[in-house]
């Protein structure tokens, strides 16, 4: 049986899927970093934790748990925010300190990027963190290292890989599925994908989760769980629930689209997601691999 697979029966229950937020505000995202930079962060109207308070209530209306990436930068400031995800029963996990892209650091940069967030949401959270998702899915063949340095930092495994063809990330080669990354014992557990004529088509959440309807969506992750016994790893971001921010200027139109297309929806649908699946942390759902030793 393959690693993280759930084994079928004639009578399975349903199966548990991986829910997870990335917790960053709406000016931090890389679509618009050409437009603003980290210094200018302090002079937004940040928006972040009245969005994880709706998002902590839209769980608990279902039962749901989730692993929450957050950013450094957020912690230091929401502290608070922090304890009380920790203390909904969520996972919390690194983001990296300043969302930046792994691949625009050095082998050093990234160890001292997620040394200090590791201690740092540690510290706030009082929790071991043992997950880490790279901004923007930024880990892959330009950073050979990155997995190795997780591994000497402490951490269980990473969330970082997403295995599509994409203009700004993905390496459609990647392994679909939880796996060991070569040469470590750190794990990697990919972002979701359904395999349609030969190609993987991505079905974890983010801007396609707005952008298509949500009927192809579900039935994208049914086809995972009924198909291939495999559990779907879901993402979302705070800002993306909130319709009402504040818009940045000077984007490009494209950037623009994909920020903004569907966030007056977005709320509503993660409620029917919510309650469409059984949603758990990430280090819950994938347990059995770390557990076992495969």
């Amino acid at each position: 049986m393959g690693v993280g697979k759930v084994p079928a029966s004639g009578a399975e229950a349903p199966i548990v899927n991986a829910m997870s937020v990335d917790v960053e505000d709406y000016f931090q995202v890389q679509a618009f970093a050409r437009v603003v930079s980290p210094a200018q962060w302090d002079g937004f109207d940040c928006r972040v934790e009245a969005n994880v308070e709706r998002i902590l209530a839209q769980f608990a209306a279902t039962g749901a748990k989730g692993t929450f990436f957050t950013l450094g930068w957020i912690a230091e400031r929401y502290p608070a925010m922090v304890r009380r995800i920790v203390a909904a029963g969520h996972e919390l996990a690194s983001h990296g300190f300043g969302h930046q892209p792994v691949y625009t650091l050095t082998e050093h940069g990234f160890r001292e990027d997620v040394r200090r967030t590791r201690g740092l949401l540690q510290e706030i959270g009082g929790v071991a963190v043992r997950g880490y998702r790279a901004p923007t899915f930024s880990m892959g063949a330009r950073t050979p290292w990155a997995h190795d340095v997780l591994e000497d930092e402490g951490y269980l495994y990473s969330s970082s890989i997403f295995p599509i063809q994409h203009d700004l990330y993905g390496d459609p080669h990647a392994p679909r599925f939880p796996h060991r990354s070569a040469g470590t014992g750190l794990w990697e557990i990919p972002m979701t994908t359904v395999r349609i004529g030969g190609r993987n088509l991505p079905c974890a959440g983010g801007g396609y989760f707005r952008l298509l309807p949500y009927r192809l969506f579900r039935s994208g992750v049914r086809r995972l769980n009924r198909g291939e016994h495999r559990p779907a790893v879901f993402y979302f971001h705070p800002w993306e629930i909130d319709p009402a921010q504040p818009r940045v200027s000077g984007v490009t139109r494209l950037a623009r689209f994909r920020h903004y297309v569907n966030l007056g929806a977005m709320s509503g649908r993660l409620d029917r997601l919510l309650l469409d699946f059984r949603w758990d942390r990430i280090d819950q759902v994938f347990a059995g691999c770390w557990q076992a030793g495969e």
